[in-house]
């Protein structure tokens, strides 16, 4: 039978376990863009669960262990893979429950839970990945259930088989047969199947080879690393904001009132429907964009900052080498009835995000995933009956739906937007006098109707097709799918949203990154202006995002 202190030490063995090896498992990822690695994500995840169980005694139940665990797990998951790994142990948690000490049929009946849990959660299951790794570790164990069978024999089987589909997985996934890899999940996943078993055979609990301080420190290194807050260059000194209620009488076309706002100022976004037009821009001349404004209707709400005061005072607020950290978001009673949250990194996203409406953006992105504790935690802050969260990334889609039955007292929706294109769309596609639903649906066709551009490096040497990849190559991505394999960032932005281009093509937004100069991207404007029609309006975003030199926006 395992007790509760066994399962405690088993998935603590297990969490270290992947912590030594994690490295090995981010160098499986197969794609050369720089992503939310899945050794990181898992180890992070299952390490939430170790710290809570650390805490308890030997006199507790197998039962509580696995509740303790997959509860630290769900508010800790980091990524699809995090995600998942943290629904395979709910799953169990729920086999286990009310469980003292688990016998072998407790066992299979918990992972074959964990298994289905799993399964469900992905919209259109891939196999070949780590749910092919646990279905099959679950069948295998099932096999090994005979009469006379230890709880440690049939955790062998299950580890055996977990080895087994890892090997299968290039079989199945075509991608993973090119890049001579195994799957990322499914490795992580035998790896922490592997440091229970060390426990179960009596062998004592896995050392990650690291103190609790390196540990700690090694964390903040890689939020750090993977999305540092840089200072952005403040251009323009106000920051505009306004609603037009459109004069039926007027029939010019709003796109002039970008024009004329491109000419006067950065950051500008213009979005209209038949009876309102939302404006933002950064400017020095307000009062000229109010009254250009008016010229299509009445004014119906304005909202003027000025940045380089706020800049000024957040300075005098801080020590330079040491900035304060965020401060800890606190829980809002739900008053107003509608909210937003969404995920971004770098200061002009961020702001961008916060001026369109939303209550708190949460730090993170393609190199650092948020968990789900960190998107309820920014749930709960937001004062609103219904908070829609725009994940803004693929990876990142997963842990925000798990927020959806944490958050009790208020009903959490989440826009699956998968770029930040894709978001800042939904945001100005918002109608404040529309319901949850009508905006749901509006928003989303909204970011439907953007193709994203992305200009990135390759984080290490990989393959393409039949063309060999390098470390610091420069990687132009077309709405998720590698392109172009260049040398310099600006030539790649050009080219990536020029073949985003077609006849129905009016608007081109250049979001720059933290390591392109404004120089770079009036060059990147520039060359591209030349390359595509008059009529196509080209705007330029400091973003001050990491990772991606360009994000482009092509509508």
């Amino acid at each position: 039978m395992i007790e509760g202190a066994m399962l405690r030490d088993a998935i603590i063995s297990g969490s270290n376990n992947i912590a030594k090896y994690r490295g090995q498992v981010n160098d499986l990822n197969i794609f050369p863009v720089p992503d939310g690695d899945t050794g990181s994500n898992m180890s992070m995840t299952i390490g939430a669960a170790a710290d809570e169980l650390l805490k308890l005694s030997d006199t507790v139940t197998a039962g509580e262990v696995a509740a303790r665990a997959a509860a630290a797990m769900l508010r800790g998951a980091r990524g699809n893979s995090g995600v998942i790994l943290s629904l395979l142990f709910r799953g169990i948690s729920k086999g286990l429950e009310n469980i003292e000490a688990a016998g072998c049929e407790d066992i299979l009946r918990a992972l074959d839970l964990g298994v289905e849990a799993a399964y469900k959660a992905v919209t259109r299951p891939t196999e070949g990945t780590i749910l092919t790794v646990a279905r099959v570790a679950a069948e295998r164990g099932r096999e090994a259930l005979t009469e006379g069978a230890e709880p440690v024999n049939v955790w062998e089987a299950v580890c055996n088989g977990a080895a087994e589909a890892l090997e299968e997985t290039p079989e199945l996934l075509p991608v993973l047969k090119r890049a001579g890899v195994v799957d990322a999940g499914g490795q992580g996943l035998c790896l922490i199947f592997e440091g229970m078993l060390c426990v179960f055979q009596g062998g004592g609990v896995i050392s990650s080879g690291q103190t609790a301080e390196e540990r700690k420190l090694e964390t903040e290194e890689f939020f750090r690393s993977a999305a540092a807050e840089f200072d952005s260059e403040i251009n323009f000194t106000y920051c505009t904001e306004f609603v037009i209620g459109r004069d039926p009488e007027v029939k010019k076309d709003p796109m002039s009132l970008r024009r004329y706002l491109e000419g006067i100022g950065d950051c500008v976004l213009v979005a209209d429907d038949e009876e309102i037009i939302k404006v933002h821009v950064h400017t020095e001349e307000p009062g000229n964009a109010l009254q250009k404004g008016l010229s299509f209707g009445q004014l119906l709400s304005v909202k003027i900052d000025n940045m380089r005061e706020q800049h000024r005072k957040l300075g005098e607020s801080q020590t330079p080498a040491e900035p304060e950290p965020a401060p800890a978001l606190e829980r809002q009673e739900p008053t107003e009835e509608l909210g937003f949250i969404s995920v971004a990194a770098g200061e002009g996203l961020k702001s961008l995000f916060l001026e369109l409406g939303c209550t708190v953006v949460v730090s993170g992105g393609q190199t650092m995933n948020p968990s789900t504790e960190d998107i309820l935690s920014a749930v709960l802050a937001t004062p609103a009956k219904k908070v829609f969260v725009l994940p803004n990334n693929k990876n990142i889609l997963l842990a925000a739906e798990q927020t959806i039955p944490l958050a009790e007292d208020r009903e959490v929706i989440v826009l699956p937007t998968k770029t930040l294109p894709q978001g800042l769309s939904a945001m100005l596609a918002f109608d404040p006098d529309a319901g949850a639903e009508e905006n749901r649906t509006a928003m989303m066709e909204a970011a439907g109707k953007v193709d994203t551009g992305l200009v990135t490096f390759a984080a290490r040497d990989s393959e393409f097709g039949s063309e060999a990849i390098r470390k610091g190559d420069i990687l132009g991505l077309k709405n998720g799918k590698l392109d172009y394999i260049e040398k310099d960032p600006v030539s790649t932005c050009v080219r990536v949203a020029r073949s985003l281009t077609g006849k129905q093509t009016s608007f081109i937004t250049l979001i720059y990154g933290e390591s392109i100069t404004e120089e770079q991207a009036r060059e990147a404007k520039k060359q591209l202006a030349a390359k595509v029609h008059s009529d196509v309006e080209i705007t330029l975003v400091n973003g001050g995002q990491p990772v991606y030199y360009f994000i482009i926006s092509v509508e």
